[in-house]
């Protein structure tokens, strides 16, 4: 009986990684309303007795396709790496590091590497930093970008012409909007200039048409002529009369479409086609992301791949974020803007603005963009 408790107990160790891997899979089933949480619970019970040189199997574990089970997974590693601080324990810096290093995995699973790594031995901090501009976690990357912009401000003075040099470099690895704002500003004081159209990838050239009717909002699941099929040199029947498509090229640096300027009239209870074509260089997978404090509705080649029925809650540039596969070629982009009738100061705007990007919003630029 003592051998069969002995073989056990060596049987369970050895296999103890492919244990973890079947209890972090048990925590990712986990969804709303309770389901799978009772089975997590145990799992997590589990999970808190692992060895902490084996923490980064439980960090290997993380899928931030599911957020709820992220947190749990957080809380196991945190749980484990607390206890072996508070008991004295040699912590797995080399461990960590290598697990930071390897950006196949979660990038929210690396951010709490990264973070316990720099709690562990805070002098890690920079050389990180250093070496993550392009880290494919945004949240690394923000840091490193901060890291950076602070070092090249410091040169502003003395060397200018590297501190120019360095933010020009910076800017090509910034992804979030403040940071870009940031970096653009410094580089123009330093008399250099920046493309940021080109920069974000946002779609400067479009067909527009309008107004059709949406009084009472009615209009938003309408099926109106563009989106059957867009014949540019064809009028059609509008909310008022006959209507015809014009083209427009917009001069804001952040691609913004504002329709109460380039319509004819600001008009109410209204609805605007805008179309554009893509010459994308391959088939593609991308991110289409969109700004729009109106309704909207996004086609890809004729495919629906968004729809918004929102008026005036909030905007911002990549306010909805969808996936589309582009073809190789001539690719046809159709947004569907929706005004409703609101009257307060506030609810006025009609507009948008659209870019192509990648997943980490690296912009991908059209193969005829000039």
């Amino acid at each position: 009986m003592f051998g069969l408790i002995i073989s056990f107990v060596f049987i369970s160790t050895s296999g103890y990684c492919a244990e973890i891997s079947d209890l972090t899979k048990t925590i990712n089933k986990i969804g709303p309303k309770g389901a799978g949480h009772a089975e997590a619970r145990m799992a997590m019970a589990e999970l808190s007795k692992t060895d902490v040189n084996d923490v980064s199997d439980i960090l290997a574990g993380f899928d931030s396709r599911n957020k709820l089970a992220v947190n749990w997974l957080r809380a196991a590693v945190d749980t484990v790496l607390d206890k072996a601080q508070q008991q004295g324990k040699e912590m797995p810096v080399d461990a960590l590091r290598e697990f930071l290093a390897e950006t196949k995995y979660d990038s929210n699973a690396r951010r709490v590497a990264y973070e316990w790594l720099i709690q562990i031995k805070p002098e890690l901090r920079q050389e990180i930093l250093t070496s993550s501009l392009n880290d494919p976690s945004l949240e690394i990357r923000r840091e490193a970008i901060t890291n950076a912009v602070e070092a090249a401000v410091k040169q502003k003075t003395d060397s200018p012409d590297e501190a120019l040099k360095q933010l020009k470099s910076i800017l090509n690895s910034a992804r979030d909007i403040d940071q870009i704002d940031e970096v653009t500003q410094q580089i123009e004081t330093l008399g250099g200039k920046v493309d940021l159209p080109t920069h974000f990838g946002f779609l400067m050239n479009w067909n527009l048409i309008g107004p059709f009717d949406n009084s009472g909002t009615k209009g938003f699941d309408v099926v109106y002529a563009p989106e059957a099929t867009v014949e540019l040199d064809k009028a059609l029947e509008g909310k008022s009369g006959n209507i015809k498509w014009f083209a427009h090229t917009t001069e804001d640096r952040y691609g913004l479409m504002d329709l109460n300027v380039i319509m004819p009239e600001k008009y109410k209870g209204a609805i605007a086609y805008a179309h554009t074509t893509f010459q994308s260089d391959k088939e593609q997978e991308v991110d289409v992301r969109l700004g729009c404090i109106n309704g909207n509705k996004i086609w890809i080649n004729g495919k629906l791949i968004t729809s918004n029925h929102v008026y005036h809650a909030n905007t911002s540039i990549d306010q909805y974020i969808a996936r589309a596969k582009l073809n190789k070629g001539n690719n046809i982009i159709l947004v569907k803007i929706a005004q409703n009738e609101q009257e307060e100061s506030w609810a006025q705007r009609w507009q948008f603005q659209l870019r192509i990007c990648d997943e980490s919003g690296t912009a991908i630029l059209a193969a005829d963009r000039n």
